[in-house]
């Protein structure tokens, strides 16, 4: 008897706190992110788009443009986040940044960055492919599938 009184009393005392917690917390802004990571991820891709035009007037084919603008902007992202800029851009546009390959390149990089004093062997190459590690073999066993079922198909 005694134990389902503490009981209930605990549970008013949880549901008090968390009425409290929702009257105080504020909420997001949802339409302002959205905004932001729209505008930036807008950005990010028309900035590539350009380059890739820039490359096809060049002469370039198609499938060297695209590689040599996807290298480019695989490099831009590895460069800003070496800088702490990239960062500042994922705080501000949040899923705008990490969507295009840059967002890639940039936690990739992060994770280098963050580990980078225990070495260059055991902390930066280690650690950098525990993100880059399960992309790069579920990317490559998709599209080994794709390629069989296209081949059936």
């Amino acid at each position: 008897m005694l134990e389902d009184i503490e009981q209930a009393i605990q549970q008013n005392k949880e549901k008090e706190y968390q009425t409290m917690v929702h009257n105080i917390k504020p909420s997001p802004p949802v339409l302002k992110n959205a905004i932001a990571a729209f505008g930036v991820g807008g950005f990010i891709c028309a900035f590539a788009q350009g380059i890739l035009n820039i490359l096809l007037q060049m002469g370039l084919t198609n499938k060297d443009a695209g590689t040599v603008t996807l290298i480019l902007m695989i490099l831009i992202g590895a460069v800003l986040t070496g800088f702490g800029i990239y960062d500042n851009l994922g705080k501000f546009a949040g899923a705008g940044s990490i969507i295009p390959i840059t967002g890639f390149a940039n936690s990739i990089v992060a994770s280098a960055l963050e580990w980078k004093r225990e070495g260059y062997v055991f902390g930066v190459t280690a650690k950098m492919f525990t993100v880059a590690g399960p992309v790069l073999v579920y990317g490559t066993l998709i599209s080994v599938l794709i390629g069989i079922i296209s081949l059936i198909i």
